[in-house]
Parts: C-alpha cells; structure tokens; sequence
C-alpha cells in the first residue's frame, strides 16, 4: 500500500456540532457512551465534543453535569484527542466575562479532558481572544485559533489572512476557517485557503456547514489547495444544517496523496449505531426532514440554520410568521448599519432580533434592543468595519461607545462566583457553571443534588421552595 503524500486529518463533529446543528443539542450522554469505545478506535485526528452550546443544553434540558460528560469522554476515548468549541471572553455564555473567570474556566476545561480548544471571536477581533489563547498555552492544550467566516464589502481574502497571521503571533497552533452559515464555494475556498497557507505556517482546518448544499465540493478544493484538517460527520447525523459525511471524505481520498487513511470498516460501526439513533430521532421529532435537506436562502442572506428556525419562531409568536421573507432582506441592512458583524453566537441572535423588530415595528430603529445597543456600543468588541458617528448616535444618544478591550472594564469575578455557588457547589467546576447561567444552574443544581440523595426530582415540588423576595 502506497502512502499518502498529504495524508488529511479529520475531526468528527457528531458529539457536538451535528447534534447541534440537527436536534439543538438534545443528544444525551447515556446515547453517546455506548458507541464511545468503536469512536475512539477510528483514529480520527480530534473528536469534537463539547463547548459550544453542549453545556447549556446539558443543565437547561437534559439535566446532566456538563463536566461529568466531559470526563466520561475522556475515560471513554483515552486514545482520542478530545476538542471544544471556545466563545472567547465569552466563554460558553452570551456576556464578556472577566478574565480572571476565563483563565479558570480553561484551566477547568483542559484539566477535565480537553485537549483542543477551538477558541473564536463572533467579530474577529482578536482583543477577545488573548486571555483565552494566554490561558490555553499555559495549560499546555493545543490552540486552534479560528476565522468567524462571512461575506461582506470588508471581508475578503486579505482581511482573513491578516487576521489569521495575528492569530499565529498569538500562539495559535492552528487556524480554523468557521464557515457556519455554509457560505463556502469551491472557487472561494481554494482561493481563502492559499491565501492563509501563504501567510502562516501552521496547519489550516476548514469546517463548513452544508446548508447551502456546497460542503463537499468546497472542502475538497480547500483539501486540493492545502487544507490539513476538514470537519465531518458521520452520515447518519451529516447534511442539512450538519456538515458533509465523513465516510463520503474518506472514500473520495482513498489511494490519492491526501488519503486519510481511515478504515470505512471502522467508521462503519460507529454509522450503524448512529442510523438507530437518527430513526429514533425522526420518529419522536427531534429531528425535523426540513432541517436534512439544502436552503440556498443562506447564500442570499447568510442567515446559519439555528438562526433561521429562531426568527421564524420569534415572528410566529408575534403572528407575523408571514413577514420572514421581509425580516431576511432587512437582516444584510441591519448589519450593514452595525459594521457587518459576522452572523454567529452572540451576534446572531443581536442582529436577527434587531431586524425582526425593524419589520413587525413597520419602522427601522423605533425600537433598539439592549444587546444591539451594546453591539454599537462596543460592548463586544471592535465592529469589522466602523460604525458611522450618525448612525451611532441613533442609537445610544448621548452615550458615548468604547474604544478599549470591553474585559478591561470588568472587575475580577472568580471570587464572587465561588461565594454565590457554594450553597450548591460539589466540586469546583460548579461556580463556573453557575457563572455562565445563573438563572438556570440553581434548579439543575437542586435537580442533581435531589438525584444524588436518591429521591426522584420529576415529582419534587420546586414551586413550594421557592421565596420570592
């Protein structure tokens, strides 16, 4: 058997991304472990498994410790390097978190089991990832340093070069090109990744969703032009708002210089276990066929999937479900406005509001959220292009916005967090827990701690303890 020239490394999404992506994050640790063992035997460069919205999802809804999940993974796939989705300073929640909080939360995070951490900025602005890239070096986990990937007037090649050479001065051991809306085309992404091979020396990942229906063209002409990491899924939970499958990539490499040289007998085993899970999820509607099949409506709008199931719900609940098509033409405006953020968590969620507002309202701007306030204010850091000093003053007034690093004004919270957890706190790792959803941790917290006395928390009267004050 000959070698491969450039053998290309996979990471396996399906423990985090897929699910995500197809059942909102719904799959459970009892339906992973099961399968753990046959994962860790493929020989996949990374497993990604936690981070992004894996935590949230685990104590608002599954009613699981993130933080067990995570060192079960570990015991369960000794041989795999284990990787997470990292928001910054935002850590896994929706606000800036001091750094001291951040520090922690890395040190926890690779402590636990991660060996990756896949660590990005909703707007690319690199202030945002210091202390998390500081963190993780300390920490002696691989930093893969990422690209929030979007389209507009001021992102174009160079802008990503340029950002991806700060992110190796930083210390990146990697750079990922995050493509969540699916907005790669083959010729856009040959060309963005000989941009960044030019310009830095350190591997290239793509990961690019498939709801456009372009992912598997797209990755192999990034393979072709010296990707070194790709992002799959295995086929059962691949496509659609997913990503393209893994089997497929593998036996379209076989016997070319970028075989992986992974075994489609062992990743067989891990598709049949998977194939019951997704007709499970079919059948009880956690997946919805709508969310399986190709929406070219991101590349008119570089609306990501998650988003455009949210603001079709938000336009529901306020009866104006007809009014989407409007809401997705005001959406490219509102960003225009607001410095065109890339569309992914927390700005989103900021611009997708602001625009269903915009439209229901029957005029732009009669109503500003506080986030999108935020936004132009600065509190998230530094828009890709300025916002104009007329529009700014629409906006927040007499308030003037920030120019600095928005972690510099926030005092040290590691302290305060560990004060207020430990009522409920069994181990350290619960203040974070806390720190990232305090209206939420408490009553999982109660949950568990009911669980681990033995009593049944689905029949325990949590209305009769609550003092309102």
């Amino acid at each position: 058997m000959r070698l491969a020239k450039k053998p290309v490394k996979i990471t396996e999404v399906v423990l985090r991304d897929a699910h995500q992506s197809l059942l909102a994050t719904r799959m459970t640790t009892d339906e992973m472990r099961p399968i753990l063992p046959a994962i860790d035997e493929v020989g996949y460069y990374s497993v990604e498994c936690w981070g992004g919205a894996t935590f949230d999802a685990c104590i608002r809804f599954l009613d699981e410790d993130p933080w067990e999940r995570l060192r079960i993974l570990r015991k369960e796939m000794p041989n795999t390097k284990l990787q997470m989705l990292f928001r910054g300073q935002n850590m896994l929640g929706y606000r800036h978190y001091a750094d001291d909080a951040v520090e922690y939360f890395v040190q926890k995070s690779v402590a636990n089991g991660i060996d990756i951490l896949r660590i990005f900025d909703a707007l690319n602005d690199p202030r945002n990832l210091e202390t998390s890239i500081k963190a993780a070096i300390k920490e002696k986990a691989h930093v893969q340093g990422c690209i929030s990937y979007t389209l507009s007037p001021v992102h174009d090649n160079a802008y990503f070069a340029k950002y991806a050479k700060t992110l190796e001065e930083m210390g990146a051991n990697s750079i990922c090109i995050k493509d969540m809306a699916g907005l790669l085309t083959p010729t856009s992404t040959a060309e963005l990744v000989k941009a960044l091979k030019e310009t830095v020396s350190i591997p290239v990942d793509i990961h690019s969703h498939y709801t456009s229906g372009l992912a598997s063209m797209s990755i192999l002409k990034g393979i072709e032009n010296g990707a070194d990491i790709v992002d799959t899924a295995i086929s059962p939970l691949a496509l659609g708002t997913s990503h393209m499958p893994t089997e497929s990539l593998v036996a379209a490499l076989q016997g070319t210089d970028y075989d992986t040289g992974l075994s489609l007998k062992k990743l067989n085993v891990v598709r049949a276990y998977f194939a019951k899970l997704r007709e499970k999820y079919i059948a009880n509607g956690q997946i919805n066929p709508k969310m399986l099949g190709v929406d070219a409506n991101t590349l008119l709008y570089q609306v990501p999937g998650g988003m455009l199931s949210n603001l079709l719900k938000q336009l529901t609940d306020a009866g104006k479900a007809d009014q989407l098509e409007a809401v997705l033409e005001e959406i490219p405006r509102v960003r225009k406005d607001s410095g065109y953020p890339p569309l992914v968590t927390p700005t989103s969620q900021i611009v997708g509001t602001q625009a269903v507002f915009n439209v229901i309202l029957g005029q732009r701007y009669k109503m500003v959220t506080k986030e999108f306030k935020g936004l132009v204010r600065g509190d998230y850091g530094r828009t890709p292009a300025p916002i104009s000093p007329e529009f700014t003053k629409q906006i927040l007034g007499d308030t003037q916005p920030i120019t600095c690093r928005p972690a510099d004004l926030l005092e040290p919270e590691v302290a305060k967090m560990k004060a207020e957890a430990a009522k409920w706190a069994i181990q350290e790792e619960d203040a974070l827990t806390y720190a990232m959803f305090p209206q939420v941790a408490p009553k999982f917290f109660e949950k568990r701690a009911l669980k681990l006395a033995g009593v049944d928390p689905d029949h325990a009267d949590f209305a009769a303890k609550t003092t309102i004050v």
